[in-house]
């Protein structure tokens, strides 16, 4: 009866994995590899044949001087990313938590709230409050005699309002990590520091800071891989990667090459190295975040 058991509980477990495994191997396992496989080719998606270039693709993503500037740009995006979604929440979170104390729900509420809503929608509204013809901010600015610079014809302030337009929806998702995670810091250590006349930016710096790493580094992981995610819609609703790529990034060069301009093996490329990169920053998350989560266990 026990081996009969045996069988029929291990025929159970891959009858309830299986529909998991099928799925995972149809639409990502299959793809990664056949993007690997034509990241070695030049095809422009509609030939029959595929000619093979070898490294080909992969040497001139650092040597084409398009993909250089939609590196750069991408290395920008995470700059700015970085300040806008995770050095500014952090400093609100510590704000809030050590200095205010009150009120942390309704904070946490009103930061939230943006993240709610479509991010096309965001990017429209923005687009439209940022026009610097009829834009509310161009009128204003008009009437103290200033007038609006055109931002989608500058790559670099095309990002900066690029990367605003995706804050407000990362920005409330990370405070709310960020301060759940101040909250985690043991009450007894905090009032450790007030008895022995610690100031509390001292208390901050050496005691909280380190306790909240884990959750930090966290943050900071999500903050790149979702920031370069979400930019991908505004870029594509406005500027289209323009002025002459100078608001494209990485994945948004990868979709333009593979399904506009027919680049395949480049796109594919593109595309195995963003992943490879992906990989590399999941690798970090499990190392420094789950591990140590798993020491204190």
């Amino acid at each position: 009866m026990n081996s009969r058991s045996s069988k029929k509980n291990k025929f159970l477990t891959f009858a309830y994995l299986a529909p998991t495994a099928i799925i995972l191997l149809v639409f990502m396992i299959i793809p990664i590899i056949y993007t690997l496989y034509l990241s070695f080719f030049d095809w422009n998606l509609i030939a029959p044949t595929k000619d093979f270039v070898g490294l080909e693709n992969y040497i001139s993503i650092f040597t084409d001087p398009v993909n250089q500037k939609v590196l750069l740009n991408t290395v920008f995006y995470i700059v700015l990313l970085l300040v806008l979604n995770f050095l500014i929440p952090y400093f609100i979170s510590i704000v809030v938590k050590f200095f205010i104390g009150k009120m942390q729900s309704s904070y946490k509420i009103i930061f939230f709230i943006p993240s709610l809503f479509s991010l096309v929608v965001g990017a429209m509204l923005f687009s439209w409050i940022m026009n610097p013809v009829s834009g509310p901010i161009a009128f204003f600015m008009r009437q103290l005699g200033v007038s609006l610079p055109n931002w989608t014809n500058s790559g670099a302030m095309a990002i900066v309002v690029l990367c605003l337009m995706t804050n407000w929806k990362v920005f409330g998702y990370n405070f709310v990590l960020l301060l759940t995670g101040l909250g985690s810091v043991p009450q007894n250590i905090i009032d450790a520091t007030k008895m022995d006349s610690i100031p509390k930016w001292r208390m901050i710096w050496d005691i909280v800071l380190p306790l909240n790493k884990s959750i930090a580094f966290y943050v900071l992981i999500l903050t790149i891989v979702q920031g370069l995610q979400y930019v991908f819609t505004p870029i594509s609703v406005i500027t289209q990667g323009g002025p002459y790529y100078g608001s494209s990034n990485v994945l948004y060069h990868t979709y333009l090459n593979a399904f506009v301009l027919y680049k395949t093996g480049n796109a594919s490329a593109l595309a195995v190295i963003t992943f490879l990169i992906f990989l590399v920053l999941l690798y970090l998350e499990i190392k420094f975040v789950e591990g140590r989560a798993d020491r204190y266990e």
